[in-house]
């Protein structure tokens, strides 16, 4: 294979794998910010103040979700980067040293942001563990006289599901990331 065309099938590589992990993240990051904004807006306003959407839960969570912010932001680069390694002038584009550095720092983006995503999943999973043990193993008609906040409300387990798409959205970045970079340095 030509030099001409090699470096073609790797910026064909790059556009398609960046738009695919482009929008994979955006769409899992839009639900996922819009799960956690209602589940602290409606822990703000009702009477469930220990909501495990609010702390430690929800800071590692948004703190998670700024990260998939860069994270997507850098699928985006990699389109940018197969537009200019298809260039016909050599002159515009990237070097390959420069490529490489992009896609190492979406790795340490996406394993930081897995982690912090994974923190704040922890702290709200054991939210929910404690809520599910101290609830009173009665009938329904118990629960009328039960502290709202010790019960387990449908928008606690939107929580969970929001943490997963997040984690999901940052997977997703590092295996695009991992593959492009192995792509790039397989020999021609």
């Amino acid at each position: 294979m030509s030099d001409v065309s090699a470096i073609r099938a790797i910026a064909q590589a790059f556009r398609l794998i960046g738009w695919i992990s482009f929008w994979t993240q955006l769409v899992l990051g839009i639900v996922s910010s819009g799960i956690l904004l209602s589940a602290i807006v409606f822990s703000r306003g009702g009477t469930n103040t220990n909501n495990p959407g609010t702390g430690f839960g929800a800071f590692f969570a948004v703190a998670g979700l700024i990260t998939l912010g860069v994270g997507i932001y850098l699928a985006f680069r990699y389109t940018r980067i197969g537009r200019g390694l298809d260039s016909s002038n050599a002159n515009n584009r990237p070097r390959k040293i420069e490529t490489v550095k992009v896609l190492q720092f979406a790795l340490v983006v996406h394993l930081a942001g897995m982690l912090l995503t994974l923190l704040g999943a922890q702290a709200i999973a054991g939210t929910l563990i404690v809520k599910s043990l101290t609830l009173p193993q009665f009938g329904v008609g118990v629960y009328t006289q039960i502290d709202p906040n010790r019960i387990i409300q449908p928008i606690d387990i939107f929580v969970v599901q929001a943490n997963t798409n997040t984690v999901t959205a940052h997977f997703a970045g590092l295996v695009s990331s991992i593959w492009l970079l192995h792509r790039l340095s397989k020999p021609q």
